[in-house]
């Protein structure tokens, strides 16, 4: 459980790095991904949650 809690706070640091870094650059990659068809989105959105468990398989090896 701690290994979930410990991932979960690195995703909220990084996340909140970026709102407060760059602000700006947030906003227009929002309104680069609402220009995308919703298919697309999707697509890309699975393929980062594969890539994200291709990461954590390579973490446990």
């Amino acid at each position: 459980m701690t290994e979930v809690l410990t991932a979960l706070g690195l995703v909220l640091v990084i996340e909140g790095l970026v709102y407060a870094l760059a602000p700006s650059l947030v906003e227009r990659m929002l309104e680069a991904l609402r220009s995308l068809p919703e298919g697309a989105r999707r697509s890309f959105g699975a393929l980062v949650v594969v890539s994200g468990l291709i990461l954590i398989w390579f973490a446990k090896i």
